[in-house]
């Protein structure tokens, strides 16, 4: 099963039934949650079709979750052809799975773990960790932002870019997904396969250790 990559889609486009913290914040909250609910019975429906051998089923699977799932990725590995290379491998690990995947999660969210495993698996065998080039683009500059705020931006980005070498890779898995991706505790302990305790634990480590490397900038 080849798996097409999406070179055109870019890692801040938002898709997918999975992406509710990228939704705007003034929607109905109950509106989201219809949405939702409808995003993933169409998902379920189309893993069906997929695990019974129709490929334009998973390609649509693939086309809805993969710029999520790419934006995700690097802010893991930090490097736009690692976080392609993983999501690639996920979508066929995916493929190959499909008779394991029983609906006991949303399609999205097991996708969402694969990836993160595949990620987690490319971080522990780093030596040393890669600097982080991506963990969040700097805000494009508005015609009234001084030069020197500009310069300011993108050392805080550096920064932060540092500072989340210093995490374990389950630390840093787990600050991506709740702190950026705005996944709640539950989500991140499915998408990382620990408990929602350790989460909350990894998660506390690492914010007290990014807090710590980046006093200069509070």
């Amino acid at each position: 099963m080849a798996v097409a990559r999406t070179p055109n889609a870019s890692p801040d486009t938002r898709t997918g039934p999975d992406t509710r913290a990228d939704t705007d914040a003034c929607s109905d909250p109950e509106t989201r949650s219809d949405a939702d609910a409808r995003a993933a019975a169409e998902d379920a429906l189309l893993a069906v079709r997929a695990a019974e051998g129709d490929e334009e089923a998973f390609a649509v699977l693939v086309r809805r979750h993969a710029p999520a799932l790419t934006r995700l990725a690097t802010r893991l590995l930090g490097t736009r052809t690692e976080a392609e290379d993983a999501v690639q491998d996920a979508f066929i690990s995916a493929w190959r799975r499909l008779p394991e995947f029983q609906g006991r999660s949303s399609f999205g969210t097991w996708l969402y773990r694969i990836v993160t495993n595949r990620c987690l698996n490319v971080l522990r065998a780093r030596r040393p960790a890669a600097p982080l080039e991506a963990a969040g683009d700097v805000p494009a500059a508005e015609h009234t932002t001084s030069p020197a705020r500009i310069t300011e931006a993108r050392d805080a980005v550096r920064e932060l870019r540092e500072a989340l070498d210093l995490l374990s890779a389950e630390q840093r898995a787990c600050w991506v997904l709740r702190e950026l991706d705005g996944r709640s505790y539950e989500f991140v302990a499915d998408a990382v396969g620990i408990s929602q305790d350790a989460v909350r634990a990894r998660v506390f480590r690492a914010r007290r250790c990014l807090t710590q490397a980046l006093g200069a900038w509070r």
